[in-house]
């Protein structure tokens, strides 16, 4: 039986205070809570992409070094193919990391079972060196390569990393133990069918899993107040909020498949969260195939949502960023210079504008903008729309507006990372068409928030940019911006960043 630490639950006191909270303050107790569960996560938690990243560096460092060492050891460092044999030592190491990514080596399941990815690992490493050898023959140079030397190599390779794979399970065992690597998880549903799912969860050996709470719509007497030890702390309407800023990994429906109204109503409230939504089927006779399925432990899960952008993906896209920004900055450094001066000289007030927008996960951030409004009449808050002929617009600002100039500075948002390169265009927190705001407008609209905004997107490159004066234009926008989460890659990112100059010469929606 796992044991599970009462500190990681809340306490009494808390839940009694909330309990006792009238429907006015009831939501500021919830969000404190929450605020609870985030600061621990700030201050003493591994995240599992931590985890597995570091793990990749080390197999990488690991197949590396036994590999050079191993060159030294049988060719020595003077002979002529030296730089040959570092390109094919290095070129090998990372083309089996790369294989153990696609082959979901590095999921905290597959670490925390290393004799069950034996097997696996074993014949990637082979195919590694498979398709070593048919590069060889293919370019005629393997005669050129000793055999013992890669022969040793690939006993001793595979060697260290299955044991360095049995020194990180153990620790990670370890860290899912004593909390320092756990996923945070909320029951949507209560009584008997929840009862059985935490009491499974819990027996679980190696359990990471830390349950923030209960939300149920229904009402005491049909779902009791405390299940198992755990409150139920609210509605489903206000576990939005509370999964948003307690940064809920793991939302895990305890309703039985059969109650399909209730589950499609749920999960259309709640896939707009950027979590991972899973359906209990561990009381469920009907069987799925073995993909559709998840699992703590031995517990099955449905696969409903999958978080976006989650674990290495996100250190990719972070990277990608980090260099194209720097990159972006470097090259228009000169426009953006000339842009400053060109603003100071045509109107008084600073040359930057800043803007509370949604980012991710409905956060509010400030993005910066090249200013092209009168100071005296800027709009924070973007209440009013900007149109054309606006006689708020400076000069300079229609001309910086038209061209996307004043978007330049939001390179340094995706430098710091309140933006990402490519991603939904962020809008206002006040923005508005025809007096309702953008949430009023589109079902689902937060939806746009499961990834991080970006300086430009797949809406913007297909003509959705500009003034939003109609309610089908938001729903466009919206419909490409979901369009590109669910179909996010580096290569794609990358195709957007290389046609957003030529798309944005298109200039008839922007003023």
């Amino acid at each position: 039986m796992n044991d599970i630490d009462p500190s990681r639950r809340f306490s009494a006191d808390a839940v009694r205070k909330l309990n006792a909270s009238s429907s006015e303050d009831r939501p500021a107790v919830l969000n404190e809570m929450a605020r609870q569960v985030a600061t621990q996560l700030e201050r003493d938690t591994l995240r599992p992409v931590m985890v597995s990243g570091m793990l990749r560096i080390m197999e990488f460092a690991v197949l590396l070094l036994s590999g050079l060492g191993l060159y030294l050891f049988y060719v020595g460092p003077l002979d002529v193919m030296f730089w040959h044999y570092c390109l094919v030592i290095a070129g090998g190491s990372l083309i089996a990391v790369t294989f153990m990514e696609f082959g979901e080596c590095y999921q905290i399941a597959a670490l925390m079972r290393p004799f069950a990815t034996f097997s696996r690992i074993f014949l990637i490493w082979a195919a590694t060196f498979a398709l070593m050898a048919l590069t060889g023959f293919a370019l005629k140079v393997s005669g050129d390569f000793s055999r013992i030397m890669f022969g040793a190599w690939f006993v001793v390779g595979f060697a260290a990393i299955f044991f360095l794979r049995l020194v990180m399970a153990k620790m990670i065992r370890r860290w899912a133990r004593n909390g320092r690597m756990e996923r945070r998880a909320v029951i949507v549903g209560g009584g008997k069918a929840a009862e059985d799912l935490i009491r499974a969860v819990e027996q679980q050996p190696h359990n990471d899993i830390r349950i923030c709470g209960i939300f149920d719509d229904r009402d005491d007497k049909r779902s009791p107040p405390v299940v198992a030890g755990y409150p139920k702390l609210g509605t489903i309407s206000e576990l939005i909020e509370f999964a948003r800023i307690a940064r809920i990994d793991l939302l895990i429906v305890s309703l039985p498949i059969t109650a399909e109204q209730r589950v499609l109503q749920l999960l259309k409230k709640l896939w707009v969260l950027p979590v991972d939504i899973r359906l209990s089927a561990h009381s469920n006779a009907l069987q799925f195939r073995p993909r559709a399925y998840s699992y703590i432990g031995s517990i099955p899960l449905l696969d409903i949502f999958d978080k976006p952008i989650n674990d290495w993906d996100s250190v990719a896209k972070r990277a990608f960023d980090i260099v194209f920004s720097l990159i972006g900055i470097v090259l228009f450094s000169p426009i953006m210079i000339a842009t400053a001066i060109a603003i100071k000289l045509d109107s008084k007030g600073p040359v930057l504008f800043k803007q509370k927008r949604h980012g991710f996960n409905n956060e509010v951030i400030e993005v910066y903008k090249f200013r092209s409004m009168y100071a005296d009449q800027s709009d924070p808050t973007a209440k009013k729309t900007v149109t054309r002929n606006d006689p708020r617009v400076t000069r300079v600002g229609r001309f910086i507006r038209k061209t996307s100039i004043d978007e330049l500075p939001q390179f340094f948002n995706a430098l710091f990372g309140s933006l990402s390169l490519v991603g939904p265009r962020p809008h206002a927190v006040a923005a508005q068409s025809h007096n309702l705001l953008y949430a009023e407008v589109v079902d689902g609209y937060f939806a746009r928030h499961k990834v991080k905004p970006g300086v430009t997107g797949w809406a913007q490159i297909n003509g959705w940019r500009g003034e939003m004066d109609t309610n089908e234009k938001i729903r466009m926008r919206t419909e490409y911006d979901l369009y590109y989460i669910e179909n996010w890659s580096l290569l794609f990112d990358l195709r957007i960043l290389i046609l957003t100059p030529f798309r944005l010469l298109n200039t008839e929606n922007a003023y």
